[in-house]
């Protein structure tokens, strides 16, 4: 893929991840029932841009820990900020697995494909 469409995959899941850590009030999607749905949507939204970040080229040394910090000023921004929301512990914790998810998702990728590549052969 080209820089231009990676970058692009990253402004949209960037677009998309704030849009859901704050938005005034937590929309109403029918799943509001179904256990674990919130901290599966913490999970997935930073999951999703910590890998399109590492897919786009940003180094995980700058993203990670960018990262771990958003899990935690999200939280705080959603308590003090907005409400109808409120900070949870625990959204922090599944906002730190998918950091890690998706850290770990882009480093088995290129692992996988390194692993292919013909030994010699400079990338």
């Amino acid at each position: 893929m080209s820089p231009s469409v990676r970058r692009t995959v990253l402004v949209l899941a960037v677009l998309l991840h704030l849009a859901v850590l704050y938005a005034p009030t937590v929309p109403d999607t029918g799943v509001s029932g179904v256990p674990g749905a919130d901290k599966t949507a913490h999970v997935a939204v930073f999951a999703l841009v910590v890998a399109a970040a590492l897919w786009a080229g940003l180094p995980a040394r700058v993203v990670v820990p960018l990262g771990l910090a958003h899990a935690v000023v999200s939280e705080v921004v959603q308590h003090a900020a907005y409400p109808g929301r409120s900070g949870d512990v625990w959204d922090v914790v599944a906002d730190v697995v998918g950091v890690g998810l998706g850290w770990g998702a882009v480093a088995l990728v290129r692992a996988r494909r390194d692993a292919r590549r013909p030994s010699g052969r400079v990338r």
